[in-house]
Order: C-alpha cells, then sequence, then structure tokens
C-alpha cells in the first residue's frame, strides 16, 4: 500500500520587539536541539509527495506619463511574468482598503541639523493624511544609532509624540535604519511601504548595502526615499548614498524624490499618499521553475488599456525563494 505524506508549512506572524540586526544575533550554541523526526525519515522518498502552495504577491503601481496614477484597471490588462514565463493570475484587488503598515525612516544626524525641523513638520502631515484605524506607522530615528521611537500604531496623538522624541546625532547609520525596518515589516501582513528621509550619506552601519536591499525584498516592502539636498552642486554630496537610494526604491517598486523645500516634502508626501490608495495586487502561484537560482525575476506588462503602451509599471524586480536569516 502506497502512502502519502503531504507537508503543508505554515508561517507564523510575529509581534514584538524590535528585530536585531546580525551582529547582535546570539551564537545560538546553548540552544537545545530538536530531536529527529524518526518516523518521517522511515518513510519511502518515493511515496512523498512534497507540495509548494506558496502564493506570489507583487503590488503594482501603474502611472502615465506624467507620474498621475491610474485606476480603473482589470485583471484582463495584466500580465505577470517569473523568469520570464507568463503566470496565471490567481488574487486581483485594488489595494486602496488593504491594511497598511508604514516604517518612517527619519535621519537625525548632524547633517540633516538644519533641515530637520522641515522633516518633521512634513511627516506629520503625511501621518495625519495618511493612516486610518486599519493601518500602522511606526517611527525610526536614525544618527549613529537607530531608535524606534513609536512602535505600530494607528493613533497620530502617539506618533506626534514619538516625533516630538527625535533627537540630532553625529553619524548616519542609512542601512542600518532601513535594515532594521525591513525586519520589523516582516512580521507585518498586508501592505508593507517604508519612507526613508535622508541627505542619503552613510558613514557608520554595520550592514552593508546589499544586505539592506535583500532585508527590503524579502519583507516585501516598498521603499520610498525622500532625498534631502543640502547643496545643488553635487561637489559635496553624498551622490552615491543619492543613487544607492534610487536603485532601492526601483527595485523594490517605490519611487523617489528630492526635495529642497517644505512645499516640496509636502509634494513628496502627497505623492507617495496618492499611489497607496491606488495601487493593484497581483498574486499568482507559480508555474514549473526552470531557473536554479534563489531569486526569481518578475515583470508585469499593461495592455488592453487606452494609452496603456505609453503606462509605466512600478513593482519590485523579484523575490528570494529562501530567507538570507
Amino acid at each position: 500500500m502506497w502512502r502519502l505524506l503531504l507537508f503543508i508549512a505554515t508561517a507564523a506572524l510575529a509581534l514584538g520587539q524590535v528585530p536585531k540586526p546580525p551582529w547582535a544575533t546570539p551564537s545560538g550554541h546553548n540552544a537545545k536541539a530538536s530531536p529527529p523526526d524518526v518516523s518521517s525519515k522511515q518513510q519511502d522518498a518515493d511515496t512523498t509527495i512534497r507540495v509548494n502552495v506558496k502564493l506570489v504577491n507583487v503590488f503594482a503601481t501603474v502611472t502615465d506619463q506624467q507620474g498621475a496614477p491610474i485606476a480603473g484597471l482589470q485583471k484582463e490588462n495584466f500580465t505577470v511574468l517569473e523568469d520570464g514565463l507568463a503566470q496565471k493570475i490567481a488574487v486581483f484587488d485594488k489595494e486602496s482598503a488593504l491594511p497598511l503598515s508604514i516604517v518612517l525612516d527619519l535621519d537625525t544626524s548632524l547633517s540633516t541639523r538644519k533641515d530637520l525641523p522641515l522633516e518633521l513638520s512634513s511627516a506629520r502631515r503625511f501621518v495625519h493624511t495618511i493612516l486610518r484605524p486599519v493601518d500602522g506607522l511606526s517611527v525610526y530615528g536614525f544618527n549613529e544609532v537607530v531608535t524606534e521611537t513609536v512602535p505600530f500604531t494607528s493613533d497620530p496623538k502617539a506618533i506626534d509624540r514619538g516625533i516630538d522624541h527625535l533627537r540630532l546625532g553625529a553619524a548616519t547609520a542609512l542601512y542600518d535604519a532601513l535594515y532594521l525596518g525591513a525586519q520589523a515589516l516582516e512580521r507585518r501582513q498586508g501592505r508593507k511601504v517604508m519612507v526613508v528621509i535622508t541627505d542619503g550619506g552613510d558613514t557608520m552601519s554595520k550592514v552593508t548595502y546589499k544586505e539592506a536591499v535583500r532585508a527590503a525584498q524579502e519583507a516585501e516592502a516598498i521603499v520610498y526615499s525622500i532625498i534631502m539636498v543640502p547643496i545643488e552642486a553635487s561637489a559635496g554630496r553624498d551622490t552615491g548614498g543619492e543613487h544607492a537610494l534610487i536603485q532601492l526604491s526601483d527595485d523594490t517598486g517605490g519611487q523617489y524624490f528630492y526635495a529642497t523645500s517644505a512645499a516640496q516634502l509636502d509634494e513628496a508626501f502627497k505623492k507617495i499618499s496618492d499611489e497607496l490608495r491606488t495601487q493593484y495586487l497581483l498574486g499568482y502561484y507559480p508555474s514549473q521553475r526552470f531557473s536554479d537560482s534563489e531569486f526569481r525575476r518578475l515583470e508585469i506588462v499593461v495592455s488592453g488599456a487606452p494609452d496603456a503602451a505609453s503606462f509605466k509599471v512600478r513593482h519590485r524586480t523579484g523575490y528570494y525563494t529562501s530567507k538570507s536569516h
């Protein structure tokens, strides 16, 4: 008699304190190992079927040539490709009602001293505009250290108090802030967004840029970067850091903005808010894979709508099939 064993893995969402970055993770040498599952080892490998039922979710933003979000598209207007192979869309939704989790990363290093009051005022206005009771927002300030001043909440007054407690520091641990924010978002459900306001420099992070990018991709976080330009001339600016943020936003399906004034900050936040109200969710169960790479590349094509050829579609560029932690 052939016996069929079906393994279905479920992931438990963890809530609690801010996750620790790799350099603070215990070695685990005192952890007790679980006893081996003898019964499963006795099963004939030829009679065991392992089923991968993981749904891949992709959030897409569609804009016209002027950057205005396009609403009203239907499932039939989208084609999803994974590693160049078309996938069958199993889930389609317009995501204005789905709970939203936002990490607000605010640069409080010495280089932002002049612009910090403007950043904080604009951030407060954004919070009061975007948050609904079903949403949650967490505030992180980063200088030489990364501090979560507000855990996830939908209470604007609590967020205002947390923003008021931000203090200036000396250096900039930007990539550490991105990494920790992504780790916090990974534990959340629904849409996950990180908004970072900075002048683009990183002077003392312990994680690398690549580690920060991977953490954001594994969390399925959409990153919006608001880059405060201290001086217009390229000399004296950390253009390398700016380009890193631009690439991170592109890879996660977000967007980047330059700002030199309160009005430009408010405009950037307004565009982010408008986009978050008009996103699309496309979900699919991956068909047979032919690539051995752990990173799967994604592409979304929009067709069948007036002027569709001129639309720009932003989404994460891919996903990892395994976790780095």
